[in-house]
């Protein structure tokens, strides 16, 4: 379980880098996107619209980056515990029964999480099959590749707070 946990905080950690990361180069690109569209409309200086041509690659490049923030920070949260829960049975069963929803609620977390891994891998494999590129002759499946590895991380996270809540449920019973 240490183990677990471990990998877990280094993953967190991880995860965090690539968010901020992911977050200054969508920033530093939309930025220098927008200078340049001003530049050129504005100021009518052709190298700016030379230079956009240029980058063409970054706008689509920055809708990518959301789909990966958007499944790491899914990941950060699930995680924290902070991920959207449906709560009408902790307010209606008695608190010693709760460790036990929790352990449900979890199993049927990873139910999901594992059907869509399937069905994203599934996806990615058509992708391979049949997908184009997506910009500088990047093929679609690669910056798709979050999707399977979100819904692997997210999966971990849920087996991770099942474990726990089997921990406790039963290392309560013993004492």
């Amino acid at each position: 379980m240490k183990m677990l946990r471990f990998i877990d905080r280094v993953l967190s950690m991880v995860e965090g880098w690539f968010i901020i990361l992911f977050l200054l180069l969508m920033v530093a690109l939309t930025f220098f996107q927008v200078i340049m569209r001003s530049l050129y409309t504005h100021a009518h200086i052709q190298w700016a619209n030379s230079l956009l041509g240029h980058i063409d690659w970054a706008e689509p490049f920055v809708r990518l980056l959301v789909l990966w923030i958007t499944f790491i920070g899914a990941s950060l949260l699930t995680g924290d515990n902070k991920h959207i829960k449906i709560d009408l049975m902790s307010s209606l069963l008695p608190r010693k029964w709760l460790p036990l929803r929790e352990l449900v609620l979890s199993l049927a977390c990873i139910l999901i999480s594992a059907l869509m891994l399937k069905a994203s891998i599934d996806y990615i494999r058509m992708e391979m099959d049949f997908g184009g590129y997506l910009f500088l002759k990047l093929p679609t499946w690669v910056g798709q590749l979050i999707l399977p590895a979100g819904f692997l991380v997210i999966l971990f996270r849920f087996f991770l707070k099942g474990i726990e809540q089997v921990v406790e449920i039963f290392g309560r019973t013993k004492t």
